[in-house]
């Protein structure tokens, strides 16, 4: 192990300091100063920020030509309401990191000190700590900077942290393994009236009654089939708060999944066709737009052939799991210019799901991590 104990103390520190200071996408700007501030002493060739909004990358250098690896994190946390009693507990109301950000970071940040002790003998090694997962925009963002091309990789590597799986374990397959999804937003559009008169305006209830159900009835399947789709209705809202008024505005969010980004257009076509024919019916205004657009996840076997050769140097058991997940990931952005792979490192079989208001990141993870991001490095660039 190339960590000393003292080197797992500041980290769990820095982790907690994250914990405490969540900052939701595109508003990253004190979490990327923090880890511009924990990266500097390292001393990197390189340390890129403000990149693709709030992104923050170091360069590590080996002193002869080779390849460069990507490794990524993500820094952003998420809008929900943390309830739980740990010391070191959000600080700021109504948002949380309650997707394990803090501690991919933190294990990224572990990788790093490694490396400023002993740099790879060839090639560069990036760390990524990218903004905006969670709406999907951020991957995006990044790759779109100008000043990717600085750091374009030939190899891109990631984990996530996965509940449900038994700590210190692995998930691993090539192949699919985070879906494609959107949101689609719909909105129906009519006529308000006096509520003791509802027939002289056009109400959108009816067509929101009907097209609530057909939407969700468009899911198909299950993973690992590819034919798999799931449409779920996230938000509903109807008319004003107001006895008085009968409704002449809907809206309807639905979150739109399938397991490969070529069914997307298909469902996507079937939902917009539901939407306009309920439209039609109640004689309403229809206005559809996308949000959180998401490619799926594809791990290339040319990668994960070198996350599995680390796992088992490192002794760590691994196997499918219940790969291809449902939940979708940006991390799927990087497969277009360069073979990628994401592995899931279990937090426990009992451990609280991610996105729920008690969940936490194990600190445990940290160390297990980064030896696993440490012999990739080292079996390819020496």
């Amino acid at each position: 192990m190339f960590l000393t104990n003292h080197d797992m103390v500041d980290l769990i520190d820095f982790r907690h300091e994250l914990h405490r200071h969540p900052e939701i996408s595109g508003e990253e700007e004190q979490t990327a100063r923090r880890v511009a501030g924990f990266l500097e002493p390292m001393k990197p060739a390189s340390i890129l920020t403000g990149l693709g909004g709030h992104g923050v990358a170091a360069v590590f250098e080996g002193a002869e030509p080779g390849p460069t690896l990507l490794f990524r994190s993500e820094i952003d946390a998420l809008p929900i309401e943390e309830k739980t009693q740990i010391l070191h507990a959000s600080t700021i109301a109504g948002k949380g990191h309650l997707c394990g950000h803090d501690g991919h970071s933190a294990t990224l940040l572990a990788l790093g000190l490694g490396l400023s002790r002993a740099a790879p003998r060839r090639g560069r090694v990036v760390l990524l700590f990218q903004p905006a997962e969670e709406n999907g925009a951020g991957a995006a963002a990044v790759i779109a900077d100008p000043r990717f091309a600085e750091i374009r990789p030939d190899f891109a590597f990631s984990l996530h942290n996965m509940p449900g799986l038994a700590l210190g374990r692995v998930a691993l397959t090539d192949g699919p393994v985070n879906c494609a999804s959107r949101g689609m937003k719909i909105k129906l559009s009519g006529k308000t009236a006096h509520a003791s008169q509802p027939e002289t305006g056009l109400s959108p209830m009816k067509a929101m009654a009907s097209l609530m159900p057909a939407l969700t009835a468009l899911s198909r399947s299950a993973p690992p089939d590819r034919g798999f789709r799931l449409a779920t209705v996230t938000h509903a809202a109807l008319g004003e708060r107001a006895f008085g008024i009968a409704p002449g505005d809907g809206e309807i969010w639905v979150t739109l999944r399938t397991l490969i980004d070529e069914r997307m257009a298909e469902l996507c076509a079937e939902a917009e066709a539901l939407a306009n024919e309920a439209a039609k019916v109640e004689g309403l205004a229809l206005d559809v737009t996308y949000d959180d657009i998401f490619l799926h996840c594809e791990n290339a076997p040319e990668a994960v052939a070198h996350l599995v050769r680390a796992l088992d140097a490192e002794g760590i058991n691994h196997d499918r799991g219940n790969l291809p997940m449902r939940a979708s990931e940006d991390f799927g952005r990087f497969r277009t210019f360069a073979p990628s792979a994401m592995f899931f490192l279990g937090s426990g079989e009992n451990h609280p799901a991610l996105h729920n208001p008690d969940y936490d990141f194990p600190d445990a993870l940290i160390a297990i991590g980064a030896r696993v991001f440490m012999r990739v490095v080292r079996d390819m660039l020496g």
